[in-house]
């Protein structure tokens, strides 16, 4: 949507300096942005250069120089490129477009400070265009801060999952969603290509260990990886090496990769909008997919938000009986869960209340010391 308006702009710029810079929240998102460009200025003289952490001194050198000598478009993660600038490097005599692409999420990652710090290096003179998923308080702030003029607000209607999407939930508690992956990836041993998401990065190695020992062909990325690993890692996904991918929810918005069979999602996310995001990887192009979510008591709640926003109630699958017996679905409408003394097929204990005695005495049980 930006870089189509900004190379008809640029084409055959003989101005000396950078003319754009792209900001983006994560190392596999410049790199996909970087590759378009690549692909739509294939046959125009625009120049263009990556800034993103990992790589040797040779890489380093060339990003310093992109800045320095003026590279047409950068496109860079925000903390790599501010590493840059504060050497004082960097030549904006003829800067025109900067693009905070993914704002929301980069908000998310704490890159806040970071941007406003980048703002300072750039002329005032410049358009300024941003793409949020959401549009937060925080981001109307950022928004305010960044434009010289009340900045036009373009508004699309809420992201819903493709129509090709078959959405599925299992009610489980944490100890049985181990069992429950192997059952349903059993089930699909045609699936060539599965992303499963996690809510934390901690998480990623313990399910790829235990998907491994099921017997599947796993790896898992997350920011922890090198960027050499992580390229080597979405590299083997793409080409079918790897059959499952396990990740954050910093990838459901970077990865770009065609034909991905089923999403699981292990834990339910925070937000409603990052189950689109992560259910968007699948059923692209008018194709058919799945998407599984392992929802314990904790997150039936988090489930229910996002029914409200897909507009959909997504059907509850049976428990193996192999596996287990599933908790109940329990919220209500505001999303809120009852408690399950609450429930009248309730059959745990309920706390230990005294009854008083018409004398006023309460019915207590005695814990004098000669008592066991």
């Amino acid at each position: 949507a930006f870089l189509l308006p900004i190379l008809n702009k640029i084409v055959n710029r003989e101005e000396e300096g950078v003319n754009t810079l792209i900001i983006a929240p994560t190392r596999e998102l410049v790199i996909q942005i970087e590759q378009q460009i690549q692909g739509l200025a294939y046959f125009i003289n625009v120049s263009s250069q990556t800034i993103y952490g990992g790589g040797d001194g040779k890489d380093w050198e060339a990003r310093k120089n992109s800045l320095k000598n003026g590279t047409d478009i950068v496109v860079a993660t925000p903390g790599k490129l501010l590493a840059i600038l504060t050497l004082g490097i960097g030549n904006f005599k003829k800067f025109q477009h900067l693009v905070l692409d993914e704002a929301d999420r980069m908000l998310d990652m704490g890159f806040l400070e970071d941007i406003k710090k980048i703002i300072t290096y750039l002329p005032e003179s410049r358009q300024t265009i941003m793409f949020s998923a959401t549009m937060s308080d925080p981001i109307r702030q950022l928004a305010q801060k960044i434009a010289k003029t009340k900045p036009e607000e373009v508004s699309l209607a809420i992201a819903k999952p493709a129509a090709g999407v078959d959405h599925k939930a299992h009610l489980c508690y944490d100890e049985q969603k181990n069992k429950l992956l192997d059952h349903i990836l059993k089930a699909r041993p045609d699936f060539e290509s599965i992303i499963l998401f996690t809510s934390t990065k901690s998480k990623v190695g313990d399910i790829v260990r235990a998907l491994k020992t099921f017997g599947y062909s796993t790896d898992g990325i997350s920011s922890n990886l090198e960027q050499t690993q992580r390229e080597i890692v979405l590299g083997n996904f793409a080409s079918r090496q790897t059959r499952i991918l396990v990740a954050t929810d910093v990838m459901s918005r970077g990865i770009d990769i065609k034909e991905i069979n089923m999403v699981i999602n292990y834990d339910v996310p925070n937000d409603a909008a990052d189950y689109v995001h992560r259910v968007g990887r699948t059923a692209r192009a008018n194709t058919k997919g799945e998407a599984f979510t392992l929802v314990n008591p904790k997150d039936m709640p988090r489930l229910k938000r996002i029914e409200d926003l897909i507009e959909s109630e997504i059907p509850k699958e049976a428990m193996p009986e192999e596996i287990g017996k599933a908790p109940e679905w329990r919220t209500t409408k505001g999303g809120k869960p009852n408690h399950p003394s609450k429930n009248k097929n309730f059959k745990g204990k309920k706390k230990w209340h005294p009854k008083k005695k018409k004398d006023g005495n309460n019915n207590k049980p005695n814990n004098s010391k000669g008592n066991a």
